[in-house]
């Protein structure tokens, strides 16, 4: 992992830093606070007394901040302490379904739709008195809707518009489903970043006998839409890379999309070899399953399946077959969005942390530094695998 020590930070912060967990995102909020207290505290530099430093080490980061509800099912964002002039990063997830609101008597579970307005309502809050105001929304809102066929809303293009609208400098996400949607904000600040070195940690992690060669291993796209990220890991880790494309039914229109009638493959064989399966996404995981399912048809060893984002729309019920039947031996997604009991409770599941990611590069924008360095983990991916082949604890 690229250690806070290593990189330069002799920049002047751009404002006192201040950390806002809307509701939803708390726990990732916390870790990503303690991290942040700890290596401030930690923090040898001589200049942290100048008056330029105020307020750059605390105790806390966060700030209070809550969206109460009224009987009606409306809300308002309250912030209960000053922000003003602080550089302040707004932590969002707009997937957490188990946060519930009463509605006249009915409880309602929230829906990203809830989410992102209670963002918005922290952001008008803030009334333009903060110094820079950064979003973290790991999922991107609406971001599966990220162009037009026909006549269609697009609605990412237009809710990024809206808060750089209402003040916003900078937005951050991670793995976005397609990074061109930042083509509607293209003066605004705006990074996706990929989880890849946090993959490959986890799987060498929790599987000890791997064989990291092309003669052994193999990293798969389940579709063309996740070829870019199978092709960087197999190059990273020197792989043969296949994929998958879907061939879909245009007569016919089910839940507003075209059936997938079958998934056929390009590649060489993956015969006795190991093989990840990367994707932005498991939704219903239905694809992934199918996947799998045909790369075992084909004598693959072990599969595993990585995914940034774990919605799991459909409950755990497939994936506990597939693993049992010995279709799926692992399956790695990340905790930048809500983890249900259920997931983390499976003896195949491997969840991949991303909070120090995260506090990295709040610490680092914080001081106006690169994070350059910080989105292409291909140097720390070689490092990692290198240790692991040799032995040595990383």
């Amino acid at each position: 992992m690229l250690h806070r020590k290593e990189r330069i930070l002799d920049n002047i912060p751009v404002g006192s830093l201040g950390i806002i967990a809307v509701d939803g995102c708390q726990e990732m909020g916390a870790r990503v606070n303690d991290y942040l207290v700890r290596w401030r505290k930690e923090d040898e530099s001589a200049n942290k007394d100048h008056i330029v430093f105020n307020g750059y080490e605390k105790d806390t980061y966060l700030i209070d901040a809550k969206v109460p509800r009224f009987g009606s099912g409306e809300a308002k964002g309250i912030i209960e302490e000053s922000v003003r002039g602080m550089d302040l990063y707004l932590m969002v997830d707009v997937c957490n379904y188990s946060l519930t609101y009463s509605l006249t008597g009915n409880i309602n579970h929230m829906s990203p739709d809830d989410h992102f307005q209670n963002l918005k309502r922290i952001i008008a809050a803030v009334g333009g008195k903060a110094r820079r105001l950064n979003v973290i929304m790991p999922f991107l809102y609406e971001s599966r809707q990220h162009k037009r066929s026909g006549r269609e809303s697009l609605d990412c293009a237009l809710a990024l518009q809206e808060l750089v609208r209402m003040g916003v400098d900078n937005i951050i996400t991670f793995d976005a489903h397609d990074p061109r949607v930042q083509n509607a904000i293209p003066l605004s600040g705006f990074e996706t970043i990929r989880p890849t070195y946090q993959f490959v940690k986890g799987l060498l992690d929790n599987v000890k006998d791997l064989q990291i060669d092309s003669e052994h291993m193999m990293a798969i796209s389940p579709d063309e839409g996740a070829t870019e990220r199978a092709i960087y890991l197999a190059n990273v880790l020197g792989l043969d890379m296949g994929m998958f494309y879907k061939r879909r039914d245009y007569t016919r229109v089910v839940d507003g999309r075209n059936p997938i009638v079958a998934h056929e493959f390009l590649g060489s064989s993956v015969e006795g070899k190991d093989v990840i399966i990367l994707d932005d996404m498991i939704s219903s995981g239905d694809s992934i399953l199918d996947v799998a399912g045909q790369l075992k048809a084909r004598k693959a060893k072990r599969i595993y399946a990585a995914a940034t984002f774990g919605l799991f729309t459909n409950g755990m019920g497939k994936f506990d077959k597939a693993y049992e039947d010995g279709l799926l031996d692992g399956v790695l997604t990340t905790n930048l969005i809500y983890q249900s009991p259920e997931l983390l409770s499976r003896p195949y599941y491997i969840n991949c942390d991303m909070s120090k990611y995260i506090a990295l590069v709040i610490d680092t924008l914080n001081h106006d530094g690169s994070i350059s360095s910080i989105l292409d983990p291909s140097e720390r991916i070689q490092n990692i695998v290198q240790k692991y082949k040799n032995g040595e604890d990383f």
